[in-house]
């Protein structure tokens, strides 16, 4: 992401401007006319909040926060996405600079103010080679407050940095972006932004017997990785580390279950969004120098219908020695993330957390407004995880997880298998994962937020980022308070 906020003290000249304030009378100190006074005023009674003025060559915006009662939850992702709607007309505009004036001394309205510009102006431009003229970049983002410090301007830059890099991994098409690459790429990442990485190959992954992992890739021609990843800074305060668990098919066919329903193939790069969030959470926990102890695990390969590949019927070992059958091969994900989940006992963590574009089921129950929980850690732990989601807009529902649906993955021939029913897939899945965890686990089922085929306000068409922001904000807060 090459735009970002920067923290000024000088009115510029000729640039688009957008005032937050409390107060209408405040805007006699900043050069608006008696007109434009009365215009913003007319537009206030009828109880608009963002308000734009025309003017010749710029944009200028005004947004009133008033006195209603809303949450602030409910107002700050308000000013996000009035930042999505500014950012849409400065590019049908092309105007490349805006400033935001904080005449509040509010400092979490101005920063979401900012943080909704800053995610708009995401763009996936790689592989345009024409008409490059026509690709709108936003240059600055330029701040005036008189609370917000460099620090607070810093953090929200670096995380949007994270995000940006989780939505690019996730747009990345598999004929750049297989197995192999997405541990090379992590590599180049944990360089810059100062986690420790490592990439186990195939054979690694042969000696550790991630059964699961291992069946999943028996149709492909590139090789499995199992991507491990570690921030532990000398300032850490957490005793035990806080495990990420990241579901990397890089793409999902579907396996011999191959995908047949029009378009089910056409957005199938998707599936390693859970790798994504864990990526770009390591980035933005590094580059924060958040002192808490995590490790990021990310089992990666495609699933393809090709060479050896497996069937239904056949009976995989697994990491933990659990032995499962395979009743449909596009139930791949679960598979993958099983072994991690089963690898992640050897770190006695405090908490495990794995995000996976799991199931259609969580799609279906939920569509793209928030992400499908369950899992085995406390009502405390779960609730500050909840809370952290409400924060940050990227909401999680948590469902039942009784022991009946467990029964859904019995197996006659094997000690579980990897599908239910058509009932409650979503949770006879996470109950699949749960026999591979024994300390406390909450799974995140991102399927139906990760990726968006239309324009979804600030977090845009394609690739979200979600998770990112909410695993930095719960982590640092769990070391902050």
């Amino acid at each position: 992401m090459n735009t970002q906020i920067k923290l000024i003290t000088d009115k510029p000249d000729n640039v688009s401007t957008v005032f937050l304030l409390k107060e209408l009378e405040m805007l006699q100190d900043f050069g608006f006319s008696k007109e434009e006074i009365a215009y913003v005023t007319s537009k206030a009674e009828t109880k608009e909040k963002l308000i734009g003025i025309p003017e010749l060559g710029k944009l200028k915006y005004v947004r009133l926060l008033d006195s209603e009662q809303d949450s602030l939850i409910v107002r700050n992702e308000a000013l996000r996405r009035n930042g999505y709607d500014i950012f849409q007309i400065l590019k049908k505009e092309r105007y490349n600079d805006v400033c935001v004036f904080d005449l509040t001394g509010d400092k979490d309205a101005c920063l979401a103010m900012c943080e909704g510009l800053l995610l708009s102006s995401y763009a996936f431009n790689k592989y345009i080679t024409q008409d490059k003229e026509k690709v709108f970049d936003l240059n600055r983002i330029m701040l005036s407050s008189p609370v917000v410090t460099p620090d607070d301007v810093e953090e929200i830059n670096l995380v949007c940095e994270a995000v940006s890099i989780a939505r690019n991994l996730v747009n990345e098409p598999v004929g750049a972006l297989n197995a192999v690459q997405l541990g090379d790429v992590t590599k180049v990442l944990g360089e810059k932004y100062g986690f420790s990485v490592d990439v186990f190959n195939k054979s690694k992954i042969e000696s550790l017997k991630f059964g699961g992992l291992l069946a999943v890739n028996k149709g492909s021609q590139d090789p499995p990785t199992f991507i491990t990843m570690e921030w532990k800074p000398e300032n850490v305060k957490t005793e035990k580390p806080v495990v990420l668990v990241g579901k990397g098919v890089v793409f999902d066919t579907g396996g011999m279950n191959l995908k047949t329903m029009p378009g089910s193939l056409d957005e199938m790069k998707c599936d390693m969004g859970g790798a994504a969030s864990v990526i770009g959470a390591m980035v933005a926990l590094a580059a924060n120098k958040i002192p808490v102890h995590v490790i990021g695990l990310v089992p990666a390969t495609d699933n393809r219908p090709g060479f050896n590949a497996y069937v239904p019927g056949d009976i995989i070992k697994m990491h933990n020695e659990l032995t499962v059958e395979v009743i449909n091969t596009d139930a791949e994900g679960r598979l993958i993330l099983a072994d991690a989940l089963s690898y992640a006992r050897r770190f006695e963590p405090d908490l495990v957390i794995d995000l996976a574009t799991l199931t259609g089921s969580a799609v279906m129950a939920l569509g793209h407004y928030g992400m499908v929980g369950m899992g085995t850690a406390n009502e405390d732990e779960f609730g500050v995880l909840q809370e952290s989601g409400e924060i940050v807009y990227e909401r999680v529902v948590k469902f039942p997880f009784w022991n009946e649906y467990g029964e859904l993955i019995k197996s006659d021939i094997a000690d579980l298998k990897n599908l239910g029913g058509r009932e409650a897939g979503a949770i006879t899945a996470g109950k699949f994962l749960a026999h591979f965890t024994n300390y406390p686990w909450i799974h995140l089922d991102i399927a139906g937020p990760a990726y968006v085929a239309k324009d979804n306000n600030y977090r845009g068409k394609g690739a979200s980022g979600v998770g990112v922001r909410l695993l930095y904000h719960f982590l640092r807060n769990r070391v902050k308070g």
